[in-house]
Protein backbone atom coordinates (compact mmCIF):
# COMPACT_ATOMS: atom_id res chain seq x y z
CA UNK A 1 0.00 0.00 0.00
CA UNK A 2 1.14 3.47 -1.12
CA UNK A 3 2.07 5.64 1.78
CA UNK A 4 -0.87 8.06 2.82
CA UNK A 5 1.26 11.32 4.23
CA UNK A 6 -1.17 14.21 5.51
CA UNK A 7 1.32 17.41 6.12
CA UNK A 8 -0.29 20.29 7.09
CA UNK A 9 0.88 23.57 8.18
CA UNK A 10 4.44 22.48 7.86
CA UNK A 11 7.81 24.78 6.61
CA UNK A 12 7.63 23.96 2.68
CA UNK A 13 11.47 22.54 3.96
CA UNK A 14 9.87 19.98 6.22
CA UNK A 15 7.88 19.07 3.54
CA UNK A 16 9.78 18.15 1.04
CA UNK A 17 11.70 15.89 3.48
CA UNK A 18 9.01 14.25 5.40
CA UNK A 19 5.75 13.85 2.47
CA UNK A 20 7.36 11.96 -0.54
CA UNK A 21 9.90 9.79 1.61
CA UNK A 22 8.50 6.46 -0.04
CA UNK A 23 8.63 3.18 2.28
CA UNK A 24 9.04 1.23 -1.10
CA UNK A 25 12.49 1.43 -2.49
CA UNK A 26 13.34 1.66 -6.09
CA UNK A 27 13.97 -1.19 -7.95
CA UNK A 28 17.57 -2.20 -8.61
CA UNK A 29 16.72 -2.01 -12.54
CA UNK A 30 14.73 1.40 -12.36
CA UNK A 31 15.76 3.63 -15.05
CA UNK A 32 12.63 6.22 -15.25
CA UNK A 33 10.69 8.18 -12.18
CA UNK A 34 7.34 9.20 -13.58
CA UNK A 35 5.96 11.70 -11.80
CA UNK A 36 2.21 12.96 -11.83
CA UNK A 37 1.36 15.97 -9.67
CA UNK A 38 -2.59 15.44 -9.35
CA UNK A 39 -5.28 18.17 -8.00
CA UNK A 40 -8.94 17.27 -9.07
CA UNK A 41 -7.89 15.19 -11.52
CA UNK A 42 -10.03 11.95 -10.33
CA UNK A 43 -11.53 11.97 -14.14
CA UNK A 44 -8.75 12.44 -15.98
CA UNK A 45 -6.08 10.33 -13.99
CA UNK A 46 -6.89 7.12 -14.52
CA UNK A 47 -6.51 7.61 -18.14
CA UNK A 48 -2.95 8.71 -17.77
CA UNK A 49 -2.21 6.01 -15.75
CA UNK A 50 -3.14 3.74 -18.23
CA UNK A 51 -1.75 5.06 -20.94
CA UNK A 52 1.43 4.72 -18.67
CA UNK A 53 0.94 0.75 -18.00
CA UNK A 54 1.24 0.26 -21.64
CA UNK A 55 4.33 1.52 -23.18
CA UNK A 56 6.17 -0.09 -25.57
CA UNK A 57 10.46 0.28 -26.51
CA UNK A 58 11.00 1.33 -29.77
CA UNK A 59 11.10 -2.65 -31.54
CA UNK A 60 6.38 -2.12 -29.80
CA UNK A 61 7.49 -4.46 -27.11
CA UNK A 62 6.20 -4.41 -24.19
CA UNK A 63 8.48 -2.43 -21.41
CA UNK A 64 9.47 -4.39 -18.93
CA UNK A 65 7.91 -2.94 -15.46
CA UNK A 66 10.56 -2.65 -13.41
CA UNK A 67 12.31 0.10 -15.46
CA UNK A 68 9.93 2.52 -14.22
CA UNK A 69 7.41 3.80 -11.39
CA UNK A 70 5.06 6.19 -11.31
CA UNK A 71 5.00 8.54 -8.20
CA UNK A 72 1.55 10.56 -8.10
CA UNK A 73 1.21 13.28 -5.26
CA UNK A 74 -2.49 14.19 -4.85
CA UNK A 75 -2.16 17.49 -3.28
CA UNK A 76 -5.45 19.49 -2.09
CA UNK A 77 -7.77 17.46 -3.42
CA UNK A 78 -11.53 17.91 -3.06
CA UNK A 79 -12.17 14.60 -5.04
CA UNK A 80 -11.01 11.30 -5.16
CA UNK A 81 -8.15 11.73 -7.15
CA UNK A 82 -5.70 9.80 -4.30
CA UNK A 83 -8.21 7.28 -4.13
CA UNK A 84 -8.62 6.68 -8.27
CA UNK A 85 -4.94 6.17 -7.95
CA UNK A 86 -4.98 3.59 -5.52
CA UNK A 87 -6.93 1.59 -6.98
CA UNK A 88 -5.52 1.65 -10.26
CA UNK A 89 -2.71 0.61 -8.55
CA UNK A 90 -4.02 -2.31 -6.79
CA UNK A 91 -5.28 -3.34 -10.37
CA UNK A 92 -1.74 -3.27 -11.67
CA UNK A 93 0.20 -5.05 -9.31
CA UNK A 94 3.26 -5.65 -11.61
CA UNK A 95 3.50 -1.84 -11.97
CA UNK A 96 5.24 0.15 -9.03
CA UNK A 97 2.23 3.31 -8.32
CA UNK A 98 3.27 5.07 -5.54
CA UNK A 99 0.71 7.54 -4.46
CA UNK A 100 0.76 10.07 -1.62
CA UNK A 101 -1.90 12.69 -0.50
CA UNK A 102 -0.63 15.94 0.94
CA UNK A 103 -2.30 19.32 1.97
CA UNK A 104 -0.04 21.91 1.20
CA UNK A 105 -0.54 25.28 3.21
CA UNK A 106 -1.98 27.94 1.12
CA UNK A 107 0.79 29.67 0.50
CA UNK A 108 2.22 26.34 -1.29
CA UNK A 109 -0.55 25.06 -2.82
CA UNK A 110 0.56 25.22 -6.30
CA UNK A 111 2.02 23.32 -9.36
CA UNK A 112 5.71 24.50 -8.73
CA UNK A 113 5.65 23.76 -5.49
CA UNK A 114 3.57 20.02 -6.10
CA UNK A 115 6.13 19.43 -9.03
CA UNK A 116 9.04 20.20 -6.85
CA UNK A 117 8.03 17.81 -4.35
CA UNK A 118 7.95 15.16 -6.77
CA UNK A 119 10.70 15.79 -8.74
CA UNK A 120 13.21 16.05 -6.17
CA UNK A 121 11.85 12.39 -4.56
CA UNK A 122 12.03 10.90 -8.12
CA UNK A 123 16.05 12.21 -8.17
CA UNK A 124 16.91 10.87 -4.91
CA UNK A 125 15.18 7.07 -5.92
CA UNK A 126 17.42 7.50 -9.02
CA UNK A 127 20.44 8.19 -7.04
CA UNK A 128 20.27 5.52 -4.53
CA UNK A 129 20.04 3.06 -7.60
CA UNK A 130 22.99 4.85 -9.01
CA UNK A 131 21.56 5.15 -12.25
CA UNK A 132 23.35 8.33 -14.38
CA UNK A 133 21.13 7.78 -17.53
CA UNK A 134 18.05 7.38 -15.79
CA UNK A 135 15.29 10.21 -15.96
CA UNK A 136 13.52 12.00 -13.92
CA UNK A 137 9.82 12.01 -16.20
CA UNK A 138 7.41 14.80 -15.61
CA UNK A 139 3.48 14.10 -17.24
CA UNK A 140 0.34 15.39 -16.09
CA UNK A 141 -2.78 14.12 -14.92
CA UNK A 142 -4.83 15.07 -17.90
CA UNK A 143 -1.95 13.70 -20.22
CA UNK A 144 -2.07 10.60 -22.43
CA UNK A 145 1.95 10.11 -23.09
CA UNK A 146 1.88 7.81 -27.04
CA UNK A 147 2.76 4.56 -26.45
CA UNK A 148 6.41 4.46 -26.94
CA UNK A 149 6.63 8.42 -25.20
CA UNK A 150 9.23 6.84 -22.24
CA UNK A 151 11.02 4.50 -24.65
CA UNK A 152 11.82 8.15 -27.29
CA UNK A 153 12.44 9.78 -23.94
CA UNK A 154 15.51 7.46 -23.34
CA UNK A 155 17.01 7.25 -26.45
CA UNK A 156 17.34 11.03 -26.91
CA UNK A 157 19.47 10.68 -23.36
CA UNK A 158 20.79 7.76 -24.25
CA UNK A 159 22.32 10.04 -27.46
CA UNK A 160 23.89 12.51 -25.43
CA UNK A 161 20.84 14.76 -24.04
CA UNK A 162 20.91 15.76 -20.71
CA UNK A 163 16.70 17.30 -20.60
CA UNK A 164 14.48 16.39 -23.42
CA UNK A 165 11.22 18.29 -24.08
CA UNK A 166 7.88 16.33 -25.54
CA UNK A 167 5.93 17.59 -28.24
CA UNK A 168 2.60 18.25 -26.43
CA UNK A 169 -0.43 18.35 -28.79
CA UNK A 170 -4.19 18.88 -28.04
CA UNK A 171 -6.74 15.73 -29.03
CA UNK A 172 -7.96 18.19 -31.60
CA UNK A 173 -11.48 17.26 -31.29
CA UNK A 174 -13.08 20.44 -32.53
CA UNK A 175 -13.46 21.54 -36.04
CA UNK A 176 -10.93 23.65 -37.46
CA UNK A 177 -13.36 26.29 -38.25
CA UNK A 178 -13.51 26.58 -34.17
CA UNK A 179 -11.97 30.07 -33.80
CA UNK A 180 -9.72 29.07 -30.34
CA UNK A 181 -8.42 26.23 -32.32
CA UNK A 182 -7.82 27.99 -35.56
CA UNK A 183 -5.64 30.33 -32.89
CA UNK A 184 -3.87 27.58 -31.24
CA UNK A 185 -2.81 25.80 -34.81
CA UNK A 186 -1.64 28.91 -36.08
CA UNK A 187 0.15 30.28 -33.02
CA UNK A 188 1.69 26.32 -33.08
CA UNK A 189 3.04 27.02 -36.90
CA UNK A 190 4.19 30.35 -35.89
CA UNK A 191 5.81 28.54 -33.10
CA UNK A 192 7.66 25.78 -35.03
CA UNK A 193 8.57 28.46 -38.08
CA UNK A 194 10.50 30.08 -35.53
CA UNK A 195 12.05 26.99 -34.09
CA UNK A 196 13.28 26.64 -37.81
CA UNK A 197 14.63 29.99 -37.72
CA UNK A 198 16.46 29.51 -35.11
CA UNK A 199 18.34 26.02 -36.10
CA UNK A 200 19.46 27.98 -39.13
CA UNK A 201 20.66 30.95 -37.63
CA UNK A 202 22.11 29.65 -34.38
CA UNK A 203 22.23 25.90 -34.83
CA UNK A 204 22.57 23.61 -31.11
CA UNK A 205 24.35 20.52 -31.98
CA UNK A 206 22.52 18.82 -28.80
CA UNK A 207 18.71 19.75 -30.70
CA UNK A 208 19.61 19.60 -34.52
CA UNK A 209 16.51 20.13 -36.72
CA UNK A 210 13.15 18.65 -37.46
CA UNK A 211 13.33 19.62 -33.48
CA UNK A 212 9.76 21.60 -32.18
CA UNK A 213 9.30 24.57 -29.46
CA UNK A 214 8.02 22.94 -26.10
CA UNK A 215 9.56 22.30 -22.49
CA UNK A 216 6.69 21.86 -20.45
CA UNK A 217 5.91 19.99 -17.74
CA UNK A 218 3.26 17.64 -19.66
CA UNK A 219 6.08 16.24 -20.93
CA UNK A 220 9.83 17.18 -19.93
CA UNK A 221 12.29 15.02 -18.56
CA UNK A 222 16.11 15.21 -17.19
CA UNK A 223 18.99 13.41 -15.47
CA UNK A 224 19.58 13.70 -12.07
CA UNK A 225 22.69 15.49 -12.37
CA UNK A 226 21.15 17.76 -14.82
CA UNK A 227 18.60 18.38 -12.16
CA UNK A 228 20.90 18.66 -9.47
CA UNK A 229 23.78 20.65 -11.76
CA UNK A 230 20.56 23.42 -11.82
CA UNK A 231 19.56 23.56 -8.03
CA UNK A 232 16.60 21.55 -8.93
CA UNK A 233 12.87 22.83 -10.40
CA UNK A 234 12.58 26.56 -9.36
CA UNK A 235 9.58 26.92 -7.12
CA UNK A 236 7.13 29.00 -9.00
CA UNK A 237 2.59 29.19 -8.72
CA UNK A 238 3.11 28.60 -12.53
CA UNK A 239 5.83 28.46 -15.72
CA UNK A 240 8.15 26.69 -13.32
CA UNK A 241 8.36 24.27 -16.53
CA UNK A 242 9.75 27.77 -18.39
CA UNK A 243 12.41 28.56 -15.32
CA UNK A 244 13.68 25.17 -15.73
CA UNK A 245 14.27 25.46 -19.17
CA UNK A 246 16.51 28.62 -18.80
CA UNK A 247 18.14 27.12 -15.77
CA UNK A 248 19.12 24.22 -17.95
CA UNK A 249 20.57 27.09 -20.87
CA UNK A 250 22.23 28.95 -18.59
CA UNK A 251 24.28 26.07 -17.10
CA UNK A 252 25.16 25.04 -21.19
CA UNK A 253 23.14 21.35 -20.55
CA UNK A 254 21.83 19.70 -23.94
CA UNK A 255 18.27 20.45 -23.98
CA UNK A 256 16.75 18.47 -26.77
CA UNK A 257 13.23 19.10 -28.19
CA UNK A 258 12.54 15.68 -29.98
CA UNK A 259 9.75 15.51 -32.06
CA UNK A 260 9.70 11.90 -31.40
CA UNK A 261 8.43 12.33 -28.04
CA UNK A 262 4.73 13.24 -27.92
CA UNK A 263 1.94 13.41 -25.49
CA UNK A 264 -1.49 14.48 -26.26
CA UNK A 265 -3.26 17.09 -23.15
CA UNK A 266 -6.27 17.93 -22.21
CA UNK A 267 -7.79 21.37 -24.15
CA UNK A 268 -10.01 22.28 -21.51
CA UNK A 269 -10.58 25.85 -20.50
CA UNK A 270 -10.71 25.93 -17.01
CA UNK A 271 -7.35 24.48 -14.98
CA UNK A 272 -5.54 23.79 -12.57
CA UNK A 273 -2.78 26.96 -12.63
CA UNK A 274 -3.32 30.29 -12.95
CA UNK A 275 -1.36 30.21 -16.45
CA UNK A 276 -1.25 27.32 -18.79
CA UNK A 277 -2.52 25.79 -21.65
CA UNK A 278 -6.34 26.58 -20.47
CA UNK A 279 -5.50 29.85 -19.75
CA UNK A 280 -4.05 30.30 -23.38
CA UNK A 281 -7.27 28.78 -24.82
CA UNK A 282 -9.35 31.25 -22.84
CA UNK A 283 -7.01 34.18 -24.10
CA UNK A 284 -7.66 32.97 -27.36
CA UNK A 285 -11.77 32.57 -26.76
CA UNK A 286 -11.92 36.12 -25.13
CA UNK A 287 -10.07 37.88 -28.51
CA UNK A 288 -12.04 36.06 -31.00
CA UNK A 289 -14.72 37.28 -28.82
CA UNK A 290 -13.41 40.92 -29.01
CA UNK A 291 -12.78 39.93 -32.77
CA UNK A 292 -9.01 40.86 -31.62
CA UNK A 293 -6.05 39.12 -33.32
CA UNK A 294 -4.04 37.42 -30.88
CA UNK A 295 -0.27 39.79 -30.89
CA UNK A 296 2.96 37.70 -30.69
CA UNK A 297 6.50 38.69 -30.79
CA UNK A 298 7.93 39.72 -34.38
CA UNK A 299 10.22 37.36 -36.31
CA UNK A 300 11.72 40.28 -37.41
CA UNK A 301 13.06 41.05 -33.73
CA UNK A 302 13.23 37.26 -33.36
CA UNK A 303 15.80 37.27 -36.48
CA UNK A 304 17.57 40.47 -34.62
CA UNK A 305 18.30 38.69 -31.18
CA UNK A 306 18.90 34.98 -32.71
CA UNK A 307 21.95 36.67 -35.31
CA UNK A 308 23.02 38.19 -32.47
CA UNK A 309 23.30 35.56 -29.88
CA UNK A 310 24.64 32.90 -33.03
CA UNK A 311 27.53 35.63 -33.73
CA UNK A 312 28.53 35.88 -29.85
CA UNK A 313 28.25 31.44 -29.16
CA UNK A 314 31.01 31.48 -32.20
CA UNK A 315 33.46 34.05 -30.48
CA UNK A 316 32.46 32.21 -27.22
CA UNK A 317 33.69 29.01 -28.56
CA UNK A 318 36.79 30.27 -30.17
CA UNK A 319 37.14 32.81 -27.43
CA UNK A 320 41.19 31.10 -26.35
CA UNK A 321 41.90 32.04 -29.42
CA UNK A 322 40.77 35.96 -29.42
CA UNK A 323 44.82 37.90 -28.23
CA UNK A 324 46.45 35.79 -31.40
CA UNK A 325 44.59 36.70 -33.96
CA UNK A 326 42.85 40.06 -35.92
CA UNK A 327 40.17 38.31 -37.96
CA UNK A 328 38.78 37.46 -33.73
CA UNK A 329 39.61 41.33 -33.30
CA UNK A 330 37.30 42.55 -35.92
CA UNK A 331 34.10 40.41 -35.26
CA UNK A 332 34.34 40.93 -32.00
CA UNK A 333 34.50 44.94 -32.94
CA UNK A 334 31.73 44.45 -35.20
CA UNK A 335 29.30 42.48 -32.52
CA UNK A 336 30.43 45.21 -29.78
CA UNK A 337 28.92 47.81 -32.03
CA UNK A 338 25.78 45.97 -32.29
CA UNK A 339 25.48 45.60 -28.70
CA UNK A 340 26.45 49.42 -28.08
CA UNK A 341 29.65 48.78 -26.20
CA UNK A 342 33.48 48.65 -26.83
CA UNK A 343 35.56 46.14 -27.85
CA UNK A 344 36.93 45.85 -24.67
CA UNK A 345 34.27 45.65 -22.32
CA UNK A 346 32.26 42.63 -24.83
CA UNK A 347 36.16 40.76 -24.52
CA UNK A 348 35.99 41.11 -20.74
CA UNK A 349 32.27 40.02 -20.49
CA UNK A 350 32.89 36.87 -22.72
CA UNK A 351 36.03 35.76 -21.26
CA UNK A 352 34.51 36.19 -17.42
CA UNK A 353 31.36 34.01 -18.09
CA UNK A 354 31.69 30.57 -17.16
CA UNK A 355 29.30 29.16 -19.69
CA UNK A 356 27.64 30.77 -22.96
CA UNK A 357 24.16 30.29 -21.07
CA UNK A 358 25.48 32.72 -18.42
CA UNK A 359 27.19 35.39 -21.44
CA UNK A 360 23.83 35.25 -23.32
CA UNK A 361 21.62 35.72 -20.06
CA UNK A 362 23.99 38.95 -19.39
CA UNK A 363 24.19 40.22 -22.78
CA UNK A 364 20.07 39.72 -22.99
CA UNK A 365 19.42 41.80 -19.66
CA UNK A 366 22.53 44.61 -20.48
CA UNK A 367 22.84 45.24 -24.02
CA UNK A 368 19.77 44.25 -25.81
CA UNK A 369 16.99 47.14 -24.81
CA UNK A 370 18.29 48.37 -27.53
CA UNK A 371 16.29 46.17 -29.69
CA UNK A 372 12.66 46.18 -27.92
CA UNK A 373 10.39 43.80 -27.95
CA UNK A 374 7.84 44.15 -31.12
CA UNK A 375 4.60 42.91 -30.66
CA UNK A 376 2.62 42.28 -34.07
CA UNK A 377 -1.06 40.01 -34.97
CA UNK A 378 -0.24 36.86 -35.59
CA UNK A 379 -1.57 36.47 -38.90
CA UNK A 380 1.40 39.35 -39.95
CA UNK A 381 3.92 37.78 -38.05
CA UNK A 382 3.54 34.23 -40.29
CA UNK A 383 3.74 35.52 -43.31
CA UNK A 384 7.49 37.84 -42.48
CA UNK A 385 8.81 34.28 -40.54
CA UNK A 386 7.94 32.22 -44.04
CA UNK A 387 9.66 35.52 -45.41
CA UNK A 388 12.60 35.11 -43.41
CA UNK A 389 12.86 31.67 -43.60
CA UNK A 390 12.98 31.59 -47.71
CA UNK A 391 15.30 34.02 -47.58
CA UNK A 392 17.79 32.34 -44.81
CA UNK A 393 17.39 29.00 -46.71
CA UNK A 394 18.63 30.39 -49.94
CA UNK A 395 21.27 32.11 -48.26
CA UNK A 396 24.07 30.53 -46.66
CA UNK A 397 25.31 33.51 -44.29
CA UNK A 398 21.82 34.25 -43.80
CA UNK A 399 20.32 37.82 -44.69
CA UNK A 400 22.82 40.61 -45.08
CA UNK A 401 23.83 43.15 -46.34
CA UNK A 402 19.89 44.43 -45.14
CA UNK A 403 18.91 42.49 -42.86
CA UNK A 404 16.58 43.44 -40.33
CA UNK A 405 19.03 43.34 -37.56
CA UNK A 406 20.75 46.29 -39.54
CA UNK A 407 24.29 44.09 -39.40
Amino acid sequence: MAPNLFQEGSAPAELAVAALQLSTPPHPALLASIIIPAKNEAETLPATLAALATQLDLAGKALAPELFEILVLANNCADATAAAARRFAAAHPALAVHVVEIQLPPAEAHIGRARRLLMDAACRRLEEVQRPQGIIVSTDADTIPAPTWLAATLAEIAAGADAVGGRILTPGMAPVTCTVRRSHLRDAAYRLLCARLESLLDPDPADPWPRHHQFFGGSLALTPAAYRRVGGLPVLPYLEDEALRHALRRHDLRVRHSPQVRVHTSDRQVGRVAVGLSWQLREWARLSAAGTEPMVESSTHLYAHLKLRGKLRRLWQSREHVASCPTYHAQYAELATALACTTPELMQQLLSAETFGQLWEEVAAQRLPRYPAVMVPLGQALLKVRQLLRTVETTPEGLSPADPAGM
